[in-house]
């Protein structure tokens, strides 16, 4: 089914890829999928109709923008640290709004795509150039690293868009601990949380009938093919959604219509496909009450204090230290 590279791994991308194809079952990373191309498709999931985040998300941050900015403030100004930061449509509610009252502090963008950052920057200082924007780009958990350095004044760290639906229990777990750690006591993290509801909304939220979502799992054959030398022919794989109600649990996965075998030049690999074998793509965590406090107590933070779209489909949620 493989060969044992010949040379080391020149990329993450590349040791990530050879490791999720050379597995059982098979899998990807879906931090991969965040290319140029990647980014572009995610915006457009952001604005169908069907993924319902977004609107929540932006209705929270419209109705509850002063008594969200109001919990960031602080004597001598703050930071604003953003992970996962994207075009930053949302964030420019609380950015506006706290350019607008003068309310000291800088930005931090943070995200893995290079390109987005550079979007994001170049839009930030056209529409508010009165704000300090300082885009840092890597992993979250790269950056988690890094964190800690920032202890001159209050650090108020923003997640939204429910990122931390991207891992698994135990992984968020440790995501948040190391958050909690770089936090001084009078620090903050401002997260999104998208909750459990009716099963059938959240799989129309990831099975669009315009194909984007499709096309963006499969932004990671097509990554593959251009950066490390595949041959994937994206047409012969299905993007298949499903959606555990217990768990909370929504997965996307793309499974290979007939027998077939790939090769990667990049580290000489041929990978075989079963008729109707599948990999792992993706991972959207759904959360009630109960789930969010055990996460945040694991990781030695509390709630302070929660915010809610109209129909309760999301929620923002304020965490100190314990």
């Amino acid at each position: 089914m493989k060969s044992i590279p010949t040379t080391g791994f020149k990329t993450a991308f590349e040791e990530d890829v050879y490791k999720g194809l050379t597995s059982y079952p098979k899998y990807l990373l879906s931090k991969y999928i965040y290319d140029e191309k990647g980014d572009k498709l995610f915006q457009q999931i952001m604005d169908m109709p069907e993924y319902y985040l977004t609107n929540c998300e932006m209705g929270i941050l419209q109705e509850y923008t002063a008594q969200i900015a109001d919990s960031f403030t602080a004597t001598g100004g703050f930071d604003l640290i953003e992970l996962g930061a994207g075009d930053g449509k949302k964030t420019k509610v609380l950015l506006k709004h706290l350019n607008e009252q003068n309310y000291e502090f800088t930005y931090l963008p943070i995200d893995i795509s290079e390109h987005v950052l550079k979007v994001l920057e170049a839009s930030v200082k056209k529409e508010m150039p009165g704000i300090d924007i300082k885009p840092q780009q890597g992993t979250y958990f790269k950056t988690l690293e890094n964190l800690a350095d920032f202890s001159k004044r209050k650090k108020v760290i923003l997640v939204l868009g429910s990122n931390i639906g991207n891992l698994l229990h135990e992984n968020a777990i440790e995501f948040l601990r190391n958050i909690q750690q770089a936090m001084a006591p009078e620090d903050m993290l401002f997260m999104g949380f998208d909750q459990k509801k009716n099963p059938q909304k959240i799989l129309d939220a990831y099975n669009d009938p315009h194909g984007i979502t499709e096309a963006f799992n499969k932004n990671l054959l097509v990554r593959i093919n251009y950066e490390l030398g595949g041959n994937f022919n994206p047409d012969t794989f299905k993007h298949w959604e499903t959606y555990d109600p217990e768990t909370g649990t929504a997965k996307s996965f793309l499974v290979s219509k007939l027998d077939q075998e790939v090769f990667i030049e990049a580290f000489n690999l041929k990978v075989h496909f079963d008729a109707w074998e599948s990999i792992h793509t993706e991972i959207s965590q759904k959360y009630d009450e109960k789930i969010v406090e055990w996460l945040a107590g694991e990781a030695g933070l509390k709630i302070e204090t929660r915010f809610a779209d109209s129909e309760d489909c999301f929620r923002n949620y304020i965490f100190r230290k314990l």
